[in-house]
């Protein structure tokens, strides 16, 4: 359990060498001191940088604690394994039990021993969590990422703090105190930091949340259950609402109702009377009975049928109100105010001998069989029945409602009035060997007990169960069935079905207090999923630094073509076909879930930004085939990524995720892309421009091996041909310049785009001929790639649209400029890059734009992200002076609407006009509804570029 990696450095920081405290300093002996911190929180919901197991994360600082490991603690270990004795089994990096012990004897750093005391905490309500990570934070010296899994959210989260509380009680006075904790955790219901930590009340805390917030038992064993069988699992609210599968091949369950079952079943068998009228219309052995609304009705019902009589609601459940074996009018009027609480009507009906069972019929069939027991006690002579229910009650397998095997028993007023018929009372003496009942009815809830007969059911009694679950029209019933003896036909000895249930529990089933466990949650999964049929849509997610979104739209066009309904993210928004849902960036995990539930998605295809893997991984645990475009410096300096080689790691976090029967695609042109092949799942393709003699030889090599390639290969065209290498043959898709987002071949990055879609679309097993004729038809329009590469020559001069918001963009769009350069008098440029960039890319920004450009505004993202109104557009002018390009050629706005009406409105025929939005759709707008002056003849000669200009050369 768990795993441990050392500090990359250690600074001695007990005391603030300026002499200041700080608002999480305390004073001792004359010494200032930081203690640990809680800088933030967060929960990993899918795969993510450091597994592919959910986990919560702690960003803990441990201040001074940093100088002190568990070895320099005086007593430090001996009272945590007092406390916590588990910690003994624990394995850690030894993979053996005793193997955290043997760490904390060496001495490590508190954040690990937190991440042990989580697991620990939970394993001790009886969760099963054992994986743990605790990581050193790059350029943060005492700072760490602790990580462990969880079952549910909330526990888990709770865990956390309660792991930090509990270390803190075991440091000197001068080393305690953890800050940030109501802060970080100020969402939580539980209280803060208290003075001792009291292990008792910290597991009842835990407990309770997750009596409130967990899968109940039959809920949770579907889960488990379809988890081994491998199907997707998403939880749609905090009750019992749960998805099985994704997109079109979902089933929904709410505990053991399923997407199957009739609404008209559901309600049939609610009603009793009715229940009881079907059953009897079949054949089926049922008691006879009459609904009554009064007191007396009841009495006149008991004395047609006969006594002893059964007195409950129409429409109850869970046994409540039910009164059975009842001899006197009395007793009816009183039970009959009984039931008359649980529902307005009430049925009698004649009471049937013998034992109590559930019969579980799934799909037709009965899977399992129990012998329900009343809640009772056995006397010994010597304690009364409050003191043997206080005994019964220690077994741990009993818990408040639903949340263990069996349910502590309670003697309220139905209790006291069954021992009242049997002359007793709570402090009553029972002889040794007497049982004493303290329920009429046999439920788990009310403190019953289950023995499994499943066995034993004669095949008479099985029959009748079966018919009864078909006659009320349920998939999943619980037929409560009254026999002497089960394993004989109540045609002989009597009996026979006094209810079905539909939503029944599982958990006397699953793990009775006698008996075989059956496991009743297969047949439930199997009804809904038959072995071989598809159980999750294809999932092809697309990430890297530029070129995502028209990847995904291009692969998204083409699996349309061949006739699919694709569900796909993007940072415009979120679409299904063509149709768009939800307007927003949505290229992050929650995006990545709402295609996930669309009941109409044949596919997914989902770009993924690193932004979502940062915060909560993946939005999917898997994936079929997953695409690296490539890696550039962009968002660097955010939340630890301060290189390629982190943005690196972040991004392959998506190829990893992959199936292993799945395919990793990636670019053979990015070196920092290829080095993912290590971590890569499935199969490895690559995609690359440089065919023929400037193949790289890795390439070339993996070709020749038989592996997958899409390599633009040279050719007579413009663009060249797009052909897939794959298992030693070559298959010619199409040429570069016959995709008319290509422009004719030129537009370099969009041929790579496009070999990235036909190599994810070939992978899933699209025919070339459905690629080749998708590509042809998917264009520049706004409609088919918003804001990508969008061209409008409605003016008298060209506008391009291209959302190039970093330093790699603006690139390989200034080279589709200088190729089109010759056809256009003069390049106007608009240019912008977001404020979360740092100083030196904005600046960069600034130079590159001189390149390209004859005139330039520079103007600011409307979200400036923490940036002073007028300082992107001065790092950015500062870069293009730098560069040498004149200040009389460079406008300065601010806001994006008005800088977009200059450019348009300095262009002339002939003119290319660049704009680089962040609202794509209002630009475009604004584009189509340019009204241009009427042409006039220019009384100077607009200057043309000069490539011999110093700032051409310097940038």
């Amino acid at each position: 359990m768990g795993e441990e990696f050392q500090p990359q450095s250690v600074s001695a920081r007990t005391v603030n060498p300026q002499g200041e405290q700080s608002s999480h300093d305390t004073q001792s002996a004359g010494r200032t001191v930081r203690p640990m911190r809680v800088v933030e929180r967060g929960v990993y919901r899918g795969p993510h940088l450091f597994s592919l197991t959910p986990m919560i994360r702690i960003k803990l600082d441990l201040g001074a604690l940093e100088d002190w490991p568990s070895d320099r603690l005086p007593g430090f270990t001996e009272r945590l394994l007092s406390l916590l004795p588990g910690l003994r089994q624990h394995g850690c990096c030894f993979h053996e039990p005793g193997g955290f012990v043997r760490r904390l004897e060496e001495g490590t750093w508190l954040g690990h021993v937190a991440e042990h005391v989580a697991i620990e905490l939970q394993s001790l309500t009886g969760i099963r969590v054992t994986r743990g990570k605790t990581r050193s934070v790059r350029g943060e010296p005492g700072v760490y990422n602790v990580m462990y899994a969880y079952e549910q959210e909330e526990t888990g989260l709770l865990a956390g703090r309660l792991a930090l509380q509990l270390l803190d009680g075991f440091l000197p006075a001068e080393l305690q105190g953890v800050s940030g904790l109501d802060r970080v955790y100020k969402d939580e219901e539980e209280p803060a930091l208290q003075a001792a930590f009291d292990l008792q009340a910290a597991l009842k805390a835990l407990r309770s949340v997750h009596r409130r917030k967990a899968l109940g038992p039959t809920t949770l064993s579907l889960v488990q259950e379809a988890e081994r069988r491998g199907i997707p699992v998403m939880r749609l609210d905090d009750q019992s609402l749960v998805q099985l599968g994704t997109g079109r091949y979902q089933k929904r369950i709410r505990a053991s109702i399923t997407g199957l079952t009739s609404s008209i079943a559901t309600d049939a068998a609610s009603d009793k009377d009715l229940t009881k009228a079907l059953l009897a219309d079949s054949g089926i052995p049922v008691p006879k009975g009459e609904v009554v609304r009064s007191a007396d009705d009841a009495v006149r019902a008991a004395e047609w049928i006969g006594y002893p009589v059964v007195v409950k609601p129409l429409d109850g459940n869970h046994g409540r109100g039910v009164s059975i074996d009842l001899a006197t009018p009395e007793e009816v009027r009183q039970a009959f105010k009984e039931a008359a609480r649980h529902s307005r009507r009430v049925i009698v009906e004649s009471c049937f001998k013998g034992r109590d069972h559930r019969i579980l019929v799934v799909n037709g069939d009965v899977v399992a069989v129990a012998e329900r027991v009343p809640a009772h006690v056995v006397g010994d002579g010597a304690r009364s029945i409050a003191e043997l229910v206080e005994e019964v009650n220690q077994d741990p397998r009993r818990g408040e409602g639903h949340e263990n095997v069996m349910t502590r028993i309670t003697i309220g007023d139905h209790a006291l009035g069954v021992l009242a018929k049997a002359g007793l009372q709570p402090d009553s003496i029972p002889a040794a060997g007497q049982v004493v009942y303290l329920c009429d009815t046999a439920n788990l809830s009310t403190g019953g007990t289950a023995v499994d007969r499943t066995d034993d059911i004669h095949p008479d009694n099985a029959l009748i169960a079966r018919r009864a679950a078909a006659a009320v029209g349920l998939d999943v019933a619980g037929i409560d069935f009254i026999a002497p003896d089960i394993a004989r036909s109540v045609h002989e000895t009597g009996g026979g079905i006094i209810e079905v249930n539909a939503a029944p529990g599982f958990r006397m089933h699953l793990q009775p207090s006698e008996g075989r466990p059956r496991n009743v949650a297969r047949p439930v999964i199997d009804m809904l999923f038959p072995r071989g049929t598809p159980v999750r849509v294809p999932i092809l997610a697309v990430t890297g630094t530029n070129g995502k979104s028209t990847t995904c739209r291009m692969i998204g066009h083409i699996l349309r073509t061949h006739g699919l309904n694709v569900g796909l993210t993007s940072t415009t928004g979120i679409y299904v076909n063509n149709d768009r849902v939800k307007e927003a960036d949505a290229s992050g995990p929650w995006s990545a879930r709402v295609v996930l539930r669309d009941p109409t998605v044949d596919v997914a295809v989902l770009e993924t930004a690193r932004g979502g893997i940062l915060r909560e991984g993946l939005g999917f645990p898997e994936c079929d085939v997953g695409l690296v475009t490539n890696i550039q410096p962009d968002h660097l300096g955010l939340k630890g990524i301060d290189s390629v080689e982190d943005l690196a790691w972040v991004k392959s976090v998506v190829v990893e995720a992959v199936h292993r029967n799945g395919t990793s695609i990636l670019n053979a042109d990015d070196p920092l892309t290829v080095g993912m092949h290590r971590r890569a799942g499935g199969r490895i393709g690559y995609f690359s421009l440089r065919g023929g003699a400037d193949m790289p030889d890795f390439l070339r090599e993996h070709i020749e091996d038989g592996g997958f390639a899409v390599v633009r290969e040279p050719g007579r065209s413009p663009g060249g041909e797009i052909v897939i290498h794959d298992d030693g043959d070559s298959i010619h898709v199409m040429r570069a310049a016959e995709i008319p987002a290509t422009l004719d071949g030129l537009a370099e990055f969009n041929v790579q785009n496009a070999m990235g879609a036909v190599a994810m679309a070939y992978a899933q097993g699209i025919p070339v001929n459905v690629i080749r004729l998708a590509l042809s038809t998917y264009t520049n329009s706004f409609e088919h790639s918003p804001g990508r590469l969008n061209v409008f020559d409605g003016h008298g001069f060209r506008v391009i649209l291209d959302y190039a918001h970093n330093p790699a963009g603006l690139r390989a769009l200034g080279d589709l400029i200088l190729k089109m350069r010759p056809r256009h008098r003069r390049v106007i440029g608009m240019i912008n890059i977001p404020g979360d960039r740092r100083d030196d890319d904005m600046r960069e920004m600034g130079a590159l734009a001189t390149r390209y450009f004859d005139e330039i505004i520079f103007r600011e993202d409307p979200a400036r992200r923490g940036r002073k109104p007028g300082e992107i557009v001065a790092l950015l002018t500062e870069g293009a002076l730098a560069a040498g390009f004149p200040e009389e050629r460079i406008k300065r706005i601010l806001e994006e609407d008005e800088a977009a009406e200059i450019c348009l409105g300095m262009a002339h025929p002939g003119d290319l006009v660049v704009l680089t939005p962040t609202d794509v759709e209002a630009m475009w707008q604004q584009v189509l509804t340019f009204q241009p002056q009427p042409a006039a003849r220019f009384d100077v000669e607009v200057e043309r570029r000069d490539e011999n200009q110093p700032w051409r050369k310097s940038a």
